[in-house]
């Protein structure tokens, strides 16, 4: 079983179009919550998402290839392009077959089956568009990204809800561990900021209704969180076996030291208030990393803002980490990016990767007021500098899946 080291990121949130701006507002604790743009969402019951600002697919992807792309696979392609240049691969020197692609996410294009639904509605069949059915479908994004690269190795999707990150990621590392390839571009999208999205998770009840005060809205472990703000953006890393990016003289941000998924087996939405399922995924990934509890710096937690699932995820920290889970800073840049659904755990391990390389934990915004029942280390408020060696980023999604990933800086042998 081979190493896995990450050489290139690249990603696109409702805080910055790349890496660069994303991890400078999430250390200075910027909120990208805003009342919604992207339609009248006046009447809704919400009205506030973090909306990506400012993204222009034409001027990046070309009028036809943006054409051609839902909203959730332009994302995924604008972070690969950014992931791909940050890398250094020079692809006409690599076996293209040796690469592969897997990409992420929840739902796919919904802002397409919308559109295909109106226009079925109001002008019939045929103006169904023959580009609905490949711009609507999860694996989409996967598919265009090894085409724009001309990648031939394994290509396929995982959608596992807000997990879907964790697990795009997990899995393309054991690809890479077990020979199937020796890079992959993995990562996770998703852009469900659309009139059906908006009025699904509300109708659940899942997302917040704090109209007055978008900026403050997603509040994680505090004891007024009313839900999640939902968000929107892509996450995509660059793994590649360890033999593979020393050979190449690749850049070497951290290793992904290792992977678990599990499942409450619970409910259809709600999370095991137990926390069992959550703390069993934390306890395998370290046990598969040889990581002991107490070697953990810095936990990214799930951290939604909604009820159940902060008091549960704190409940499965205490389990793992016992008493050491006091000394673990914990912090939700979900206070700050919204829940990105699918690309969520992408995004927050590229958050993982730079607090490793920069020795500094983003804060939880928004704690103002702590949830006893939630009586951990959030990180409230302001970055906070620390030597981070291990850290440990946590997924969970709508069905009860559980993904748990694991960094570490890396270091030679």
């Amino acid at each position: 079983m081979r190493r896995v080291v990450i050489t290139g990121m690249g990603c696109i949130t409702p805080v910055g179009n790349d890496v660069p701006s994303t991890w400078a507002s999430l250390i200075e604790g910027v909120s990208g919550t805003d009342y919604i743009t992207a339609f009248d969402a006046s009447e809704f019951r919400t009205r506030i998402a973090a909306e990506v600002k400012g993204f222009d697919p034409v001027q990046i992807l070309g009028s036809k290839l943006a054409k051609h792309n839902g909203r959730y696979s332009q994302l995924a392609l604008t972070a690969a392009i950014e992931a791909m240049n940050d890398s250094g691969l020079e692809l006409e020197k690599e076996d293209r077959e040796r690469i592969g692609v897997l990409i992420g996410g929840g739902i796919g294009g919904l802002e397409v089956i919308e559109r295909a639904m109106e226009a079925l509605r109001e002008k019939g069949p045929k103006h169904v568009s023959p580009f609905a059915v490949p711009m609507m479908g999860v694996n989409m994004a996967a598919g265009n990204i090894s085409i724009m690269f001309n990648l031939k190795g394994p290509n396929l999707a995982v959608t596992s809800a807000c997990s879907s990150g964790g697990h795009a990621l997990g899995e393309a590392y054991e690809m890479i561990r077990r020979g199937d390839a020796d890079v992959m571009v993995a990562g996770a999208t998703e852009a469900v900021i659309t009139p059906l999205g908006i009025a699904a998770f509300s109708a659940m009840r899942a997302i917040s209704e704090r109209n007055d005060d978008p900026k403050t809205a997603s509040r994680p472990f505090d004891i007024d969180r009313d839900g999640f703000v939902v968000g929107e953006g892509a996450g995509i890393l660059i793994l590649e076996s360890e033999e593979h990016a020393l050979r190449r003289g690749g850049r070497v941000y951290a290793e992904l030291a290792s992977y678990a998924a599990t499942a409450d087996a619970y409910h259809m939405t709600a999370p095991d208030p137990d926390g069992y399922g959550a703390a069993l995924a934390m306890s395998l990934a370290l046990k598969k990393a040889n990581i002991m509890p107490q070697e953990v710096d810095y936990i990214n937690a799930h951290g939604t803002s909604t009820p159940l699932n902060d008091k549960t995820e704190t409940k499965a920290i205490r389990a793992v980490f016992g008493e050491h889970a006091d000394n673990i800073p914990v912090s939700s840049t979900k206070s700050m990016t919204g829940h990105m659904i699918g690309a969520a755990g992408a995004v927050e391990s590229i958050v993982c990767v730079l607090a490793i390389n920069h020795g500094i934990i983003p804060p939880t915004i928004n704690i103002f007021n702590q949830d006893p029942e939630c009586d951990l280390d959030y990180v409230p408020g302001v970055a906070r500098r620390k030597e981070v060696k291990v850290a440990v980023n946590n997924s969970f999604g709508f069905g009860g899946h559980n993904a748990c990933l694991v960094f570490k800086a890396y270091k030679q042998n």
